[in-house]
């Protein structure tokens, strides 16, 4: 009899053998889960998926006077590539000595052609009246998305006549390219019934906005084809379902100023959707909404539904100033990632990244977010 329950001991254990093999793949699945904020410090975040690898650039991240790279295989784990573009190329145009550090911003990079090109804004040395906010748009070229990217032209693109920031490019699918950017608020005072209020209420004197434009790009992206248009601004009026949401930063008293930034457009079912970010970059209402249209250069009509991410502390949650994203996709291209930046309790004021699910449905755009609890793998992965 004992050698009976010997036997069926052993064998027991020789049966659990392979389960405890399997024990480590489990706890490598768990890990794979992705929690926000992801350990990446940086603002303007700009995701680049190109021969099974992404690429994030964003402001900030530690880079002097520049830009750095992150690389991943998965959306999950981010590893540093370290600074891919400097200011100081052989065709840099820009002041590194200006306000801000030279305000090297919002970072964008595209794959065309076998070479990689990276718009950005920062500010331009050439300045006879002394701007205090003199950015303008340019953009590099490199080999390899982790640079090093050297300017195309010692100037930016164009001059429109007035500071501008946020690039953000878009490929039509007729071949076109366009170039979106914001306006900055800077001396820009702008009549509206929010200004009225502000006003009245002893608030502020006057509101200055930022507004967004669209322009075609030359195919080689050495300048711009026709004249700017106006795309999209804070509503004039207090009774405009976007004026609440649109207007917080002045009504909450943060600041004189009102923000449409950030913008990033792509197209599904021959409508084309425009994201876009309001409010004081660097406070707490800080949120996006989207716009669509049926021309790249509009008229865009803004979301009923907007905002469609924002602060959650007001729910019981600890995410504030979420903003200016970028689009990302899972591996397999089934699943669809809103990529932005935002604030915790326990980051403060240092911007850090997120990444949530978004959907495009019946034409209109939904964010599950922000999150802060394990989110599962994006779809497609091979591991």
């Amino acid at each position: 009899m004992k050698q009976v329950l010997l036997l069926t001991f052993f064998s027991f254990l020789h049966f659990l053998q392979p389960l405890g093999a399997q024990t480590p793949q489990s706890s490598t699945t768990k890990k794979a889960a992705f929690t926000n904020p992801l350990p990446v410090k940086l603002g303007d975040p700009y995701v680049l998926y190109t021969q099974g690898t992404y690429y994030m650039y964003g402001t900030g991240g530690g880079a002097d006077k520049g830009f750095v790279a992150y690389s991943s295989k998965d959306l999950i784990d981010w590893k540093e590539e370290g600074q891919v573009y400097f200011h100081d190329n052989k065709n840099g145009w820009s002041d590194p000595k200006a306000s801000w550090g030279g305000a090297y911003w919002a970072p964008e990079v595209y794959a065309v052609k076998g070479k990689f090109y990276l718009f950005y804004s920062a500010q331009w040395k050439v300045n006879s009246t002394r701007e205090v906010e003199n950015f303008r748009i340019g953009v590099a070229v490199a080999d390899k998305p982790t640079g090093p990217f050297i300017d195309l032209n010692t100037k930016p693109i164009f001059d429109p006549g007035y500071p501008i920031i946020d690039a953000n490019v878009f490929f039509d699918t007729n071949g076109k390219v366009y170039l979106y950017y914001s306006r900055c608020c800077y001396k820009h005072p702008v009549k509206s019934e929010v200004a009225d209020l502000a006003r009245q209420k002893g608030w502020y004197k006057e509101i200055e906005e930022s507004w967004v434009y669209g322009v075609e790009l030359k195919p080689d992206f050495s300048g711009v084809i026709g004249q700017p248009v106006l795309l999209l601004r804070p509503p004039v009026r207090l009774n405009d379902k976007q004026a609440e949401w649109e207007s917080r930063s002045v009504t909450a008293r943060e600041v004189n100023r009102r923000w449409t930034e950030g913008s990033v457009t792509f197209k599904k079912d021959n409508t084309y959707y425009m994201m876009y970010s309001a409010n004081h970059f660097g406070g707490r209402y800080y949120a996006i909404g989207y716009a669509t249209a049926r021309s790249p250069l509009g008229p865009f009509t803004k979301a009923a539904n907007n905002p469609v991410l924002q602060q959650n502390v007001d729910k019981g949650g600890v995410v504030t100033g979420t903003g200016h994203n970028s689009i990302a996709y899972s591996p397999d291209g089934k699943e669809m990632f809103c990529v932005y930046h935002g604030r915790t309790a326990q980051t403060g004021e240092e911007r850090v990244v997120f990444i949530d699910r978004m959907q495009v449905k019946n034409g209109h755009i939904t964010i599950s977010g922000p999150t802060t609890k394990p989110q599962k793998r994006p779809s497609g992965l091979t591991q």
